[in-house]
């Protein structure tokens, strides 16, 4: 597997320039507007964009501050929440294309003490119909100084699944957390270190999972749960950082959560091959209704290999005019990664807010002003 990855890595690094385009300031009126727009409201109290288009180097804007009042700016970085599971599944896809695994071997060939292993698939995992739990269970890795990683790692082990294989989509981050355990035995790396190798580096991106990033990220404001104030707040504590939380604890800038997206959308190239890329954009449920709980449940869910579908979804974090075709991320953090190859343009928004209004209410709204 070791030649393989280096083989990869190799032709990688002939079209890494194309991933590392020069960011530069969008000047784009309508979008400036859309987020002061969502300011004066009092939705938000500012946000980043990035957006590209085709193959033209990526702009941003930021408009207003974060949590703390500190001004937003065009290179800040910020926790963006579930957009890590686009890194997570991309680091499978990898795998995947150099021949470690393939996508239909079953969790239990590779994770054998897994107690959500019969009849699961990698496939049934990446596109979140394997039947998994939405989380790992408070009694089993209690949300607490001393948690860490390999501790969260047993409990995904641990957890059995609540539904049955292809009965509908459940929206879990137990299955991210068995996909990361199953990259580091294949790799030998923590899964950190493991992401760097496989996406990270190779798409040439500021990010960093299980370590406070050498510059503050900006803090994100809402409601935050009971930890709100402390020493374990999530997204914005050392401790929450420290987790290495493989479906929600990346810290990255906004041009860079849109390349993860983009990777979906074969930039680069050379990153994965195009028949294991159509795979992922394809909607592997069948059909299925489900989806993501609070966050928002339709009676045709679909879904790719970790990539999540337009479709016809509504309400979404996407503006109404985005193609059926399009595809992405969101993230509770108050952040979307998308693409719409339709309309050739991807884009990122981050609204450092936590709330479902940011989510169902600003991220379209800016988003609207993107694709207008």
């Amino acid at each position: 597997m070791g030649r393989l990855l280096r083989r990869a890595a190799c032709s990688l690094l002939l079209a890494r320039h194309v991933v590392m385009q020069r960011v530069t300031n969008l000047t784009s009126g309508p979008i400036t507007q859309a987020i002061e727009g969502a300011i004066e409201r009092g939705w938000i109290r500012g946000a980043v964009v990035a957006v590209a288009r085709q193959d033209m180097p990526v702009e941003t804007v930021a408009t207003g501050v974060d949590a703390a009042g500190q001004p937003l700016a065009p290179d800040s970085l910020l926790p963006v929440a579930s957009i890590t599971k686009l890194a997570t599944a991309l680091a499978v896809l990898r795998l995947a294309g150099a021949g470690a695994l393939d996508i239909d071997d079953g969790v239990g060939q590779h994770l054998p003490e897994a107690a959500a292993r019969d009849g699961v698939t990698l496939r049934h995992v990446l596109c979140h119909t394997a039947g998994l739990a939405d989380d790992v269970p408070g009694e089993a890795a209690p949300y607490a100084l001393g948690l860490d990683w390999p501790a969260l790692a047993r409990a995904c082990l641990a957890t059995p699944p609540v539904g049955s294989v292809g009965e509908r989509v459940r929206y879990s981050n137990i299955g991210p957390g068995l996909l990361a355990i199953i990259v580091e035995r294949l790799t030998g790396k923590t899964f950190s270190a493991a992401l760097d190798d496989l996406v990270f580096h190779p798409l040439g991106l500021e990010a960093y999972l299980g370590v406070d990033p050498p510059r503050p990220p900006a803090r994100i404001g809402g409601d935050l749960g009971q930890n709100t104030g402390t020493d374990l707040e999530p997204f914005n504590s050392s401790f929450w950082r420290s987790l290495a939380l493989p479906w929600g604890g990346l810290i990255t800038n906004t041009a860079d959560a849109l390349a993860l997206a983009r990777a979906f959308a074969g930039a680069p190239a050379v990153f994965l091959p195009a028949e294991l890329l159509a795979e992922a954009r394809r909607d592997q449920t069948g059909g299925l209704g489900g989806g993501m709980g609070v966050f928002g449940e339709w009676p045709h869910c679909p879904w790719g290999l970790g990539v999540e579908l337009k479709d016809a979804k509504t309400p979404h974090w996407t503006p109404a005019s985005a193609s059926a075709a399009s595809f992405g991320h969101a993230g509770a953090s108050g952040c979307v990664a998308w693409v719409d190859p339709t309309a050739g343009i991807g884009w990122a928004i981050h609204v450092a807010q936590a709330t479902g209004l940011a989510l169902h209410t600003v991220l379209p709204w800016i988003g609207e002003a993107v694709l207008g």
